[in-house]
């Protein structure tokens, strides 16, 4: 994504929303500008560390599903027997909410940092399994003879094969579930804590009728799915660099 573009989108969202603010002329719908002195008076005093703390949720989150994800999709792809025992598993929990267990886990794990870190964890698991797995299963037949015919054993195609062709699927499918992750972390900082971006949005803002750092809230919340988004965007480009070889 070129910087140009991002820049002209960003400007002509916040044209729009400057036009949707005068249209609508409600104090529940301020434009731009008041947004933004609200989130440049709240960050030093408590926005900051809010956003640090939902930050670090979901980094953690993210580094235990690819930590865990990845190997456990490889082997899944890998093994038949595997694939066999598991998949049905699989099968019948990855198309549940994970969200629904967020009462479990709260009852289990208390309303501290654990239980939302695996609450986000939950979701970014299955997804990370589901699309390295069948990556990992759909490799054609014939690249894996040639390189067992140079006499690899399992480690080398590990290595050599299984792992660079995964990677990039392992990154899709984090991006794809990073505004998922972001959703799940509003809905659990929400209630039952005293940090974190949803807090501070539904409590600290929006229970008090302040509209603008309400919106201040939000905007934080949407640069930490940004941030997020460029650090993937940095990973693949340093993990998988043969993808951006027609750039040069």
């Amino acid at each position: 994504m070129r910087r140009r573009d991002l820049a002209l989108a960003f400007v002509g969202l916040l044209v729009a929303w400057q036009l949707v603010a005068w249209l609508a002329k409600v104090n529940v719908l301020p434009g731009p500008w008041p947004v933004a002195l609200a989130l440049l008076h709240a960050l030093p005093r408590g926005l900051g560390l809010h956003f640090l703390v939902s930050g670090w949720r979901v980094v953690a989150s993210v580094v235990l599903a690819m930590v865990t994800a990845v190997p456990a999709g490889l082997a899944l792809g890998q093994s038949r027997l595997l694939g066999r025992l598991f998949s049905p598993v699989v099968y019948i929990l990855y198309p549940i909410p994970k969200i629904v267990f967020l009462p479990v886990i709260l009852l289990l794990l208390g309303i501290g940092n654990v239980s939302k870190v695996f609450m986000i964890y939950l979701v970014l698991f299955f997804q990370i399994l589901v699309v390295v797995r069948d990556a990992a299963s759909n490799l054609r037949p014939e690249l894996l003879y040639s390189v067992r015919s140079l006499g690899a054993g399992r480690r080398a195609l590990f290595r050599f094969v299984y792992l660079p062709a995964t990677v990039p699927a392992a990154l899709t499918a984090l991006r794809v579930s990073v505004g998922t992750a972001i959703a799940v972390l509003f809905f659990a900082e929400s209630f039952a804590t005293t940090s974190g971006l949803g807090y501070y949005i539904m409590v600290e803002s929006w229970g008090r009728l302040a509209y603008p750092e309400m919106y201040a809230g939000v905007v934080a919340m949407s640069l930490l799915g940004l941030l997020l988004y460029f650090i993937i965007d940095g990973l693949e480009r340093r993990l998988a660099p043969w993808m951006f070889a027609r750039e040069a």
